[in-house]
Parts: structure tokens; C-alpha cells; sequence
């Protein structure tokens, strides 16, 4: 049955939810609707975190990272913070240089959200209302994030809807290290992606609007791959950041297939760990942390370095507002948005 309990975030009191049944233990807040700690077995039942995180929830209620949350409205960029929808213009909030980046100044990632706990299924709902422009978006949206255990998965399910136009895109930005948070950079890490194409960016990290087929790329993953292999080939500038070792790979992968389906599996060959990913999503964001220097750390950590954790972003396109033949990030009134993500942990 899911517990909670009270913590102290930056401008409220937090709740903190952990489920737990007897595969996976999870730790959560309202702060964010955010993912805090992810303890799963190994080959040989050593339980660790394989979430990377901030060390107190003040941190985190201010983390550009973006660390466990639940980001949005619109997730991943949008050029200049401009788009075009049914003859209007819209100017939203730019917080990454010039452009807008997982939601603006205050995206869901900085909000307090409802909590409902189900005790039936080891679940619990996190919602918000963002009112009608709310870092510049058009429409009163309703989100809902869930969290729920089911054996050895982590089921993740974020739905909106809206009353006018609008644009949504929410996203769920957990780092992982399957070998714990503290153990390490990623690059050994084998990654399998269900994708033969991807979008390739500019040095802002915005898409060009090609769909690049991956084949004779470092952007091939269709079979088993170290995701440290090629990483050092990947030359972007990180949006204006400092990178170590040519950044690595923060890019959307065109995702092979439709409705619900598996699209990646990761593992770590140290401990056994592996992630069986599904989603519905037509795009994912394969981040490897290469901006992640020096960053203050959980316990017993002081600090992360670069590549210590990845991120699984299920989503539609980067900047879709904007590229006519991307998947369209349109949310209409008496329709409801929906981004599911299924999590299998296994170990061998």
C-alpha cells in the first residue's frame, strides 16, 4: 500500500509517496510530480537507486536538470519560443538562450501538483491545473502524471486535456545508471533502440527538420550498442553549454512502429540490470549527460560528472509547433493527450 509522508520544498510543504511491492521500490514527490529514488534488484538481489538526484528537495524544486521530474507543458524545445496555431502567433517564456526548453521559466518541474494515492494498485495520480497562458500557452490544461507498480515495472502515464488550442508535450526526465546513481558514468551501458531514423540539430540543439536515416551514423542503435561507442563523434556546443568529451548524445530518435510497443532496452553488463522501455510515443529523447558536470549529488554523493546517468524522453518531436511534416503536438478541446511509458527491470 502506498505511504506519504511530509518533506520541506522550496515555497510549500511536499509529499512524499513511496510505493512499494516487493519487486521495486519507488520514492516520489508532489514537488515536480517528481521521481526521487528507483531501487531495483541485480542478478544477485542487491537492491540499489538507479535514479540520479538532487540532495534535498529545496535543490530540486530549482534544478535545471530537470532530475526525476515531470516536465511541461511542452517538453524538449521549441525555436524562439514561437509557433503558429489556427491563425494565431504565440510568444512563449525563453529560458534557454533564445529559445523555450521543458516548459519555460516555471515549467510543472517547479509546481506543486495534487496528490491522490491508490491503495488498490501501488499507484498514485499527481495533477495540476496550468491556466490559460501560463508561461505564454493558450488554454486552461489539466495534467494528470500517474505512477504505478505492476511486478517489475514502473508504469508511467501522463494525459492532459484543454479547453482552447494549445500545445502539449510532457515528458518524464529521469536519469538513469543502472548500476546505482552513485556507481559511475553510463558508458559502458549497452543500448538497443527500435528506430532507423533520427532528427539531427543545429548547435542550439533544435532540430534542422531532416529525418536522417541512423545506418553508417553514431546514431545506430538497432542492434546492441555501448552507448560510449561513438558518443565521442557526436559533435554538438550543447546549446551555448560546456560539454565533456563532445557532449554525447542529447537527440530524439524516430521510433519504428505505432500504439503501445517496446522501443528500447538498456542494460548494464556490471550488475545485470536491464530496462525494457514501451511507450506509445512516435519520438525518444536518448540523453547520455554530458552537461551534467559537477552537479551536487544525493547521497553519498557530493556531485555528479559528466554521462553519470541517461534519460528515456518519450515524446513527440522537438519543436513540432514549427516543422509542417513532424508529428503534430496540437492538443484540441474534447481530446485528451496521453504519454505512456512502461519500465520493465529485469536482472541476469
Amino acid at each position: 500500500m502506498p505511504s506519504i509522508r511530509t518533506g520541506t520544498g522550496a515555497d510549500h510543504e511536499a509529499r512524499l509517496v513511496t510505493l512499494s511491492n516487493g519487486h521495486l521500490t519507488a520514492v516520489l514527490t508532489d514537488l515536480g510530480a517528481r521521481l526521487l529514488e528507483l531501487h531495483v534488484p541485480d542478478r544477485d538481489g542487491r537492491t540499489v537507486d538507479v535514479v540520479l538526484g538532487r540532495p534535498d528537495l529545496t535543490t530540486a524544486s530549482a534544478d535545471p536538470a530537470y532530475m526525476g521530474a515531470t516536465a511541461g507543458r511542452y517538453a524538449n524545445r521549441i525555436r524562439r519560443g514561437r509557433f503558429h496555431l489556427h491563425g494565431t502567433d504565440h510568444q512563449v517564456t525563453v529560458n534557454e538562450g533564445e529559445n523555450h526548453l521543458h516548459g519555460g521559466r516555471r515549467g510543472f518541474d517547479q509546481h506543486g501538483w495534487t496528490t491522490e494515492l491508490h491503495p488498490d494498485d501501488e499507484g498514485v495520480t499527481f495533477s495540476r491545473v496550468s491556466v490559460d497562458g501560463e508561461e505564454g500557452f493558450p488554454g486552461r490544461l489539466v495534467a494528470e502524471t500517474r505512477y504505478r507498480l505492476d511486478g517489475s515495472a514502473l508504469e508511467i502515464a501522463m494525459t492532459a486535456t484543454t479547453d482552447r488550442p494549445t500545445l502539449a508535450n510532457i515528458v518524464h526526465h529521469s536519469y538513469f545508471n543502472l548500476g546505482g546513481h552513485d556507481s559511475g558514468d553510463v558508458l559502458d551501458h549497452v543500448a538497443q533502440l527500435h528506430a532507423g531514423h533520427y532528427t539531427p540539430v543545429d548547435d542550439e540543439l533544435l532540430p534542422t527538420g531532416e529525418i536522417l536515416a541512423v545506418a553508417g551514423t553514431p546514431f545506430d542503435f538497432r542492434t546492441p550498442t555501448r552507448l560510449g561507442e561513438h558518443h565521442a563523434e557526436v559533435h554538438n556546443t550543447g546549446a551555448g553549454r560546456p560539454t565533456g568529451s563532445a557532449g554525447g548524445f542529447d537527440h530524439n530518435w524516430v521510433l519504428a512502429g505505432t500504439g503501445t510497443r517496446v522501443v528500447a532496452v538498456v542494460a548494464d553488463p556490471r550488475s545485470g540490470r536491464r530496462v525494457t522501455l514501451s511507450t506509445n510515443q512516435p519520438g525518444l529523447q536518448l540523453y547520455t549527460g554530458g552537461y551534467l558536470q559537477d552537479v551536487t549529488a544525493k547521497a553519498p554523493l557530493s556531485h555528479y560528472d559528466a554521462f553519470a546517468g541517461f534519460t528515456l524522453e518519450t515524446q513527440t518531436f522537438p519543436d513540432a509547433a514549427n516543422v509542417a511534416h513532424f508529428p503534430s503536438a496540437v492538443l484540441e478541446p474534447g481530446t485528451t493527450y496521453r504519454n505512456t511509458m512502461r519500465l520493465e527491470f529485469a536482472a541476469d
